[in-house]
């Protein structure tokens, strides 16, 4: 890899302040629905759990990048606010999987519609940066 010049850092300067701004902006309209943002990771965790089934705790914390006894804090705190449930696996008793109700789901859809949208407007912005990144790379 070469020398990185003036425009690399800026480029990467401007991205980072986009995600910091992003991320901000992220967790004041967390707090205007009246979930902290480690709520909201959460409930986005459990609703976009890719996998057969609902997520379990393991899931989760692999998705929040945290430990699995820091997410069943987490998971005490948001089941006690009433935006999930835990239900033990069919199968196998000692798997807890989540699933939110319907207030988790209310809310989380509320944030997601507003995400969507500020991720399509801040999309321009964006797509030289990632576009000059494709060049370079090839």
């Amino acid at each position: 890899m070469g020398t990185l010049g003036d425009a690399e850092y800026q480029q990467l300067l401007e991205f980072r302040d986009g995600l910091r701004r992003f991320l901000r902006w992220s967790e004041e309209q967390s707090a205007a629905v009246g979930l902290t943002p480690a709520h909201h990771q959460l409930l986005l965790a459990v609703r976009g759990h890719p996998g057969p089934g609902a997520p379990t705790v393991s899931d989760v914390a692999d998705h929040l990048l945290l430990r699995r006894h820091s997410v069943v804090g987490l998971i005490n705190r948001a089941e006690a606010a009433g935006l999930l449930t835990r239900m033990p696996d069919a199968a196998d008793q000692r798997v807890v999987r989540l699933t939110l109700t319907r207030l988790g789901a209310r809310r989380l859809e509320q944030l997601s519609a507003l995400h969507i949208e500020e991720l399509r407007r801040l999309a321009p912005s964006l797509r030289p940066l990632w576009a000059d990144l494709e060049v370079d790379a090839g």
